[in-house]
């Protein structure tokens, strides 16, 4: 597996997924599956919006278990190891463009109902410090063109 399409969850937030999942191709699958039958049954397709409705809100939970699939597929439970290197599961501490900034690096999943924000490591941000160390100094250039400069000063695993 390579490391950088590894996420890293809790176990809280691991089993909030899975439990999700479990929930979406179960019970949710049948019960949308009993409304497109109820709703084909009342006859005329082509005006039954309970019909359309149904297999609108069909289509929106296979995707939503595919993407649950792929996401638990390549997931690493825990945290990485605390050897003050950025990578995902860290809780960074950086300075950008000269002020404090303490995030989460890694994916809103891991966060659950923390209050912290989050980087990814495909973000403009989160691709610059990627396996950078405490002390090291980076930039990137932001959306508007200007070029930002970052200092890591702290990078501990995410606790939960």
């Amino acid at each position: 597996m390579a490391e950088a399409s590894v996420t890293w969850l809790t176990q809280e937030a691991h089993d909030k997924l899975k439990a999700e999942l479990e929930h979406l191709s179960g019970p949710y699958r049948a019960e949308i599956t009993e409304r497109i039958a109820a709703a084909r049954d009342e006859g005329d397709l082509k005006e039954n919006g309970g019909y359309h409705a149904a297999r609108e809100e069909q289509a929106k939970n296979e995707a939503r278990i595919l993407e649950l699939t792929e996401k638990l597929r390549n997931v690493q439970v825990g945290t990485p190891a605390d050897d003050g290197k950025v990578e995902p599961g860290m809780v960074v501490t950086a300075l950008v463009a000269g002020d404090e900034m303490n995030f989460l690096f890694g994916s809103r999943e891991m966060a659950g109902s923390t209050d912290l924000d989050v980087y990814s490591p495909t973000s403009p941000l989160g691709a610059a410090i990627d396996g950078k160390s405490i002390g090291a100094r980076t930039s990137y250039t932001a959306p508007n063109g200007r070029d930002i400069t970052v200092e890591i000063t702290g990078a501990k695993p995410f606790q939960g």
